[in-house]
């Protein structure tokens, strides 16, 4: 099956050898790509926190770029929305990492079960933009001391009309994968700007939220995954 892979690269590259590994034929079309923020993450990390936090690999990726910066949060509580995140996050070499179940909302409870009120020092929550709000209103809510720091923006790519109309020479997708709800507002605009139906463009449009799939013009086919994770977007392909 042709699977159209949505997602900024590098993350999009290992998604496509995980589509070919089981059969299918991926096709590359990143929507967004990262704006790295380095000034803002290296700053933050010569602060005290009690934990930090982790919502995407492109935190991760962002800390692995600093060059001579501090170490020493590598060493204090890591709090990571989900498995990916987490991974990612051992590799650079935190130490001792907590792992929500895939939401924000989720993973402010395991902060407050964790950490709750009781930290001398404020949580720092190193992230991007634009975000959900869920984490942090979870958060505010729990009276748990934070401080967000953007240290990456993602930022559409300036692809032409013609763009989806080359994808689909030769024939629609099986499916679309879509990883956010900023990439499938980006697919729904680049649509409307090429005159394609989204039924035509392709058969499905697998989300990793009920959030992305609203996103999308109501007469796609859309399926939500039932965690938002790699591991059930790939259970419904």
């Amino acid at each position: 099956m042709r699977v159209l892979v949505t997602r900024p690269l590098p993350a999009a590259e290992s998604t496509a050898r995980r589509l070919e590994a089981v059969g299918h034929q991926p096709v590359l079309l990143p929507l967004m790509q990262a704006t790295h923020l380095p000034a803002a993450a290296n700053a933050a990390l010569k602060m005290p926190y009690a934990a930090t936090i982790l919502t995407s690999a492109e935190t991760v990726r962002v800390l692995a770029s600093l060059n001579g910066s501090p170490t020493d949060h590598l060493a204090i509580p890591c709090f990571c929305v989900g498995e990916a995140t987490a991974r990612a996050a051992e590799d650079l070499g935190f130490a001792d990492i907590r792992v929500g179940n895939g939401t924000g909302e989720a993973l402010a409870a395991l902060i407050a079960a964790t950490i709750g009120t009781r930290a001398k020092r404020p949580l720092l929550y190193l992230t991007g933009t634009p975000r959900s709000e869920g984490l942090e209103s979870a958060l505010r809510q729990s009276g748990i001391d934070h401080e967000a720091v953007e240290c990456y923006r993602m930022e559409p790519i300036a692809h032409s009309a013609g763009a989806l109309q080359d994808a689909t020479r030769t024939g629609p997708f099986g499916a679309v994968l879509l990883y956010s709800r900023e990439t499938a507002s980006r697919l729904a605009i680049l649509l409307s700007e090429s005159g394609i139906s989204a039924p035509s463009f392709a058969s499905r449009y697998l989300c990793l939220s009920a959030a992305i799939a609203d996103a999308l013009p109501h007469d796609a086919m859309r399926e939500v995954a039932a965690r938002p994770d790699e591991e059930s977007l790939f259970s419904i392909l």
